[in-house]
């Protein structure tokens, strides 16, 4: 008996427009809370914990534009490895916004439980901008000002270098218990995500299209 012949078929497309929303408005309302606590917290508005709570929300928000980041990407591809490094950062920044909440901490145990989360986090939003600017870039790192999807990925990867230099400036001394320099803390800290909101906002315009397709039996008879 003849095999009937196999078509191919196309599945429907997971609402990857919607999850990218999602993303889109996190990340946009994660940097948008990290600037506001940044800006609070240089100009001394607010007490400690209005600013900690601040940042505490915005962690969670960039949390869950890195999960759903990871739900966009197709599995274990360079996209997807870069959504995993960014989604693992922000459960690094949230031990560091946490602890953050910790009363007479000596400098020892704020740069081990706070510093040492959040410049790690900051090593890994490094880390995933690099894998997504190989990744727009087709495997090299270039310049691509004509695709919307380089802007996200150029702009998000500016702000995890401010993230960074931010964070260095946050190791406490221990001769005196405060950061090596507050200004950048806080300046360098608002205008990083000032770059991942403006990212979100220019994320919102991309339209991811996945497709999948699955091979099944025609409903031919013909022996």
């Amino acid at each position: 008996m003849q095999q009937p012949p196999a078509t191919t078929e196309p599945t429907p497309a997971p609402p990857s427009q919607g999850m990218n929303l999602v993303a889109a408005l996190s990340f946009f309302l994660g940097g948008s809370l990290f600037a506001v606590g940044a800006f609070l917290a240089q100009q001394g508005i607010g007490s400690l914990v209005t600013v900690n709570v601040t940042y505490l929300v915005g962690g969670f928000f960039f949390s869950l534009g890195g999960y759903v980041s990871i739900l966009l990407a197709p599995p274990h591809q360079r996209a997807w490895r870069s959504a995993v490094v960014l989604f693992v950062g922000t459960l690094l920044f949230a031990v560091s916004l946490v602890a953050a909440f910790a009363e007479g901490l000596t400098p020892r145990q704020s740069n081990g439980w706070i510093w040492l989360p959040d410049i790690l986090g900051c090593v890994c939003f490094l880390v995933s901008g690099h894998l997504a600017m190989l990744e727009v870039g087709a495997g090299r790192l270039r310049v691509r000002p004509r695709v919307l999807d380089w802007w996200v990925v150029a702009v998000n990867q500016l702000g995890s270098i401010l993230f960074f230099l931010a964070g260095l400036a946050a190791f406490t001394r221990p001769a005196t218990s405060s950061a090596l320099d507050e200004g950048l803390v806080n300046w360098g800290t608002f205008a990083g995500a000032v770059c991942f909101a403006i990212g979100g906002v220019i994320q919102t315009f991309a339209h991811p299209t996945p497709t999948r397709t699955v091979v099944r039996p025609s409903h031919d008879t013909t022996q």
